[in-house]
């Protein structure tokens, strides 16, 4: 499982990205990353290695989660790939699709993709395995692997698992700053031969505002 950084449901946007069990691949397990009841915002910039350890995406995102759910926005404009035509990008932004918000909510058991260009959104459920691990539950191991220094922040760097009762769910190796409550300035996953690599900037601990996590009543169902 890794962090899928483009979830425009149904445009084929980008092809060379991971997939995951959700749509932005942020779910359960993902999520325990942060700790218990994580809330903060950041700036995350993510990108995405092939097998010979090239970049092949690179995308700035804002990032916030507030006790289970969690808001990606990005601005398509800003991502980088090197198979990436242009004209993607140009048909996406003349669709009104340049800029897209998903907001995961396990607590209603879906995430909403949202186009704030065109106030339209998606509702997608969870898959089923995303709901049993919601249901029962999931645990953390975490082993130290060796101490880092990552943005002037002395780091643990840490191999994590994280388990179900079928066995392990997801596997990273995580940067956790002492100084920032133990947060991962770094994550870093392996997907299919892909390397998908978070580095979190611009940290705040302040809870965001919970309306950032509705749906705007204005906006219609895509079908």
């Amino acid at each position: 499982m890794a962090l899928l950084l483009v979830w425009l449901a149904g445009s084929g946007a980008v092809a060379q990205v991971p997939s995951a069990g959700s749509p932005t691949g942020i779910n359960a397990a993902f999520i325990k990353l942060f700790g218990p009841g994580a809330a903060f915002t950041a700036k995350a910039d993510t990108r995405v290695f092939d097998k010979s350890q090239t970049e092949v995406v690179r995308l700035p995102m804002d990032f916030a989660a507030l006790h289970g759910k969690v808001r990606l926005e990005i601005n398509m404009e800003q991502m980088q790939g090197k198979n990436l035509p242009a004209s993607t990008l140009a048909s996406l932004k003349q669709a009104g699709m340049d800029r897209v918000i998903s907001i995961s909510r396990p607590d209603k058991q879906a995430t909403y993709v949202v186009y704030p260009g065109i106030q339209s959104y998606l509702n997608i459920p969870l898959a089923k395995g995303e709901v049993e691990a919601l249901e029962k539950g999931l645990k953390l191991e975490k082993t130290a692997l060796g101490k880092e220094t990552l943005d002037g922040h002395a780091c643990v760097k840490n191999k994590v698992v994280i388990r179900n009762d079928k066995g392990s769910v997801l596997e990273a190796i995580t940067w956790n700053a002492a100084d920032l409550k133990d947060f991962p300035l770094q994550i870093q996953m392996n997907d299919k031969g892909n390397t998908v690599q978070m580095h979190f900037t611009q940290i705040s601990f302040a809870e965001p505002d919970v309306k950032q996590f509705e749906l705007p009543a204005n906006y219609g169902l895509m079908k």
